[in-house]
């Protein structure tokens, strides 16, 4: 059936390839070119950078077999050429000495993250390319990549240095839409933007949950006003808690082809590392001096990229790779609710919000499996697989992504089975890791949580693995074997083995983002099924025994959950959106046995300072080894606990 399949499309690449080639980048205008940006600031033997600043438009036609896939593209409004257009935001960052290797960073709801992820810079400069510091500690920029980053969501927040696309609208085309808001506050009324423009404001139903665990209600106090046809006013019941959901059904028009944002991120790529006229800004002397591209997204970006390789955007226009390899991260088991007709891309499903958005849904895995509940058999890989176009893989989850992203679906089938990763796939969990830290980080509390909050920051492990990738492309270096939980290593297990004896003050109660098989169905989505999900199982520390641990768990004083539960909620769900808690050893082995605390004392582990350096050179020394730290970043940590920094148990 696949070599069917197989050879089915080969011919129509033959078929679309007879024609001429014309680049789906019909325009690439240079808006600014700063020459000596980031003020100047040099990056060892990279040198100065280069800034560009510009838009491109794409132009797909919709009769193109790679095109085709894209909802609602066919239906859209064409140029003079039968094309249909979009224009994305783009941004270079380009050394004076690149490496020869294009790094696409897909930008989240139109930030860009990957400074403060592998470079330790700010959340201010996680966004701005303004100031020499804002790139951090210059790891990515000292190493030769040209950055680039291009607009793809159509619903992006827009402002400075964001990043956006413009895509055509379907005009006339009516369907349903569900929109769901917590306002974090008690302000009443609530004035709310709707995603898509009601077409028939007697179908707009509106109900709230106090907890999403908990049913729907429509109190008499709740009402709805519209402002307009994309703005509604909320007046919210007195008695409800400032976090309640609130739900709207509507019937919308004219949808958004939104789609063409995946078409945006292959053609951009495509055009800069192989357009060789004068149009392309990294081309002046005829070469772009391109010869690899990896793609990278961070979280909501991560499994848009996951996207990106399931519809096959892998491949050009041409039918050539747009991505040697791809870097996935936090994205769990998800994709995006971006390929579909009245998409909402910005929709992000956790424990507490969002959670019946299509982001969550077959397939899960890279490896082709069948779905327990339709009986369709499909993978990530496998359209690239039909075209010989898949990339190297890898994707980095961090625990949170188990108990909030039900990331066991990577390594399981639908039936809840041990599946290994095909070959060109590398997978790693950062234990103790929430979703996402800054490198500056420490303990600290939230009232809403019932544990402070986890310190735990991957960027050494993004910058050692992003190396590996590298020399995995460049050298066909085979990169350290996969970290990842799994049934067959007994590192993955059901919600209440996770711990083997109770752990007092860590109120664990096996809370965790269910898999829910969801049916997208007017007015609302109906759950089928639930498919089985794992966790990963803690040492007699409490920390994840998988993963890669990194110095701070390698050598801990404390236990760090991928986990947080909400204060005061008992709902199945009720979890602390993309938080870790932590919980301190015992100072001695007698405070530990008065508190009936089963995990060793920092006194038991570490009897001097010298005692913990000593854990910390093992802990790095052995991480160097295995290729999961590069040995500046082992000197680091040596150097903070040292300094009794490394831990920051303090709140």
């Amino acid at each position: 059936m696949v070599r069917h399949a197989a050879l089915l499309l080969s011919g129509l690449i033959a078929l679309a390839c007879s024609a001429p080639a014309s680049a789906e980048v019909t325009r690439f205008n240079v808006l600014d070119r700063t020459t000596s940006a980031l003020q100047g600031r040099s990056f060892g033997p990279a040198g100065q950078v280069e800034r560009i600043t510009a838009s491109a438009t794409i132009a797909l036609d919709p009769a193109n077999p790679r095109n085709a896939v894209i909802a609602d593209l066919d239906r859209a409004p064409r140029n003079a050429d039968g094309k249909v257009e979009a224009t994305s935001d783009v941004v270079i960052l380009r050394p004076a000495h690149p490496n020869g290797i294009l790094l696409f960073e897909i930008p989240n709801r139109g930030r860009r993250l990957i400074s403060a992820w592998f470079d330790d810079s700010s959340i201010q400069g996680s966004v701005r390319l303004e100031q020499a510091d804002d790139m951090g500690r210059g790891f990515l920029l000292s190493q030769g990549y040209t950055l680039v980053w291009a607009g793809w969501q159509a619903d992006a927040p827009t402002g400075a240095d964001m990043l956006g696309i413009q895509v055509p609208v379907v005009a006339g085309i009516t369907g349903p839409v569900r929109e769901e808001w917590s306002f974090g506050d008690t302000t009443s009324p609530h004035r709310a933007t709707l995603s898509y423009p009601v077409a028939d404001r007697g179908s707009a139903q509106l109900s709230v949950h106090a907890r999403a665990d908990d049913p729907r209600q429509t109190p008499p106090e709740l009402k709805l006003t519209f402002v307009d046809d994309t703005t509604v006013e909320i007046t919210r019941p007195p008695s409800l808690i400032a976090d309640a959901l609130y739900e709207l059904t509507y019937t919308a028009r004219d949808p958004k082809v939104t789609g063409m944002g995946l078409a945006a991120i292959r053609d951009v790529t495509a055009f800069l590392r192989r357009e060789r006229g004068p149009a392309n800004p990294l081309a002046a002397d005829g070469q772009s001096g391109i010869s690899r591209a990896i793609g990278l997204g961070i979280s909501q970006s991560g499994r848009v990229l996951r996207d990106v390789l399931y519809y096959g955007m892998n491949e050009d226009e041409a039918g050539r790779l747009v991505f040697e390899a791809m870097m996935p991260i936090i994205p769990g088991a998800r994709r995006s609710f971006t390929n579909d007709r009245f998409a909402e891309p910005s929709r992000n499903p956790s424990p507490e919000f969002d959670r019946l958005y299509p982001v969550l849904r077959f397939p899960f895995t890279y490896a082709v499996t069948e779905d327990a509940y339709t009986g369709r058999r499909d993978g990530l890989l496998l359209r690239c697989s039909l075209t010989n176009t898949c990339p190297r893989i890898m994707q980095i989850d961090s625990e949170f992504e188990f108990w909030g992203s039900e990331a066991s679906l990577l390594v399981t089938d639908t039936r809840g089975r041990n599946l290994e990763p095909p070959p060109e796939v590398r997978l790693y969990m950062i234990a103790g890791s929430p979703h996402g830290n800054i490198a500056s980080a420490g303990v600290t509390h939230r009232p809403t949580c019932t544990l402070p909050l986890n310190p735990v920051y991957g960027g050494p492990a993004f910058r050692a693995l992003l190396t590996d990738l590298r020399a995995w492309i460049t050298e066909d270096v085979s990169p350290p074997a996969s970290r990842y939980p799994t049934l067959a290593q007994n590192t993955l297990v059901a919600a209440d083995d996770v711990y083997s004896v109770p752990i007092p003050g860590l109120g664990y109660r096996a809370q965790y983002a269910r898999a829910e098989a969801i049916e997208q169905a007017a007015p609302l989505p109906k759950v089928r099924g639930e498919y089985p999900l794992y966790l990963p199982r803690a040492g007699a520390d409490g920390n994840a025994l998988a993963g890669v641990r990194l110095p701070l768990l390698a050598a801990a004083r404390a236990t760090y959950t991928g986990w947080n539960a909400i204060a005061g909620a008992d709902g199945t769900q009720t979890l602390c959106t993309q938080m870790g808690g932590t919980l301190a050893f015992a100072g001695t082995r007698a405070e530990r046995l008065a508190a009936g605390d089963p995990r060793p004392s920092i006194e038991e582990l570490y009897p001097t300072p010298d005692a913990y350096v000593a854990a910390v050179k093992a802990a790095t020394a052995r991480l160097v080894d295995d290729r999961l730290l590069l040995p500046e970043d082992a000197a680091d940590a040596v150097v903070a606990a040292q300094a009794g920094t490394l831990a920051r148990l303090a709140p």
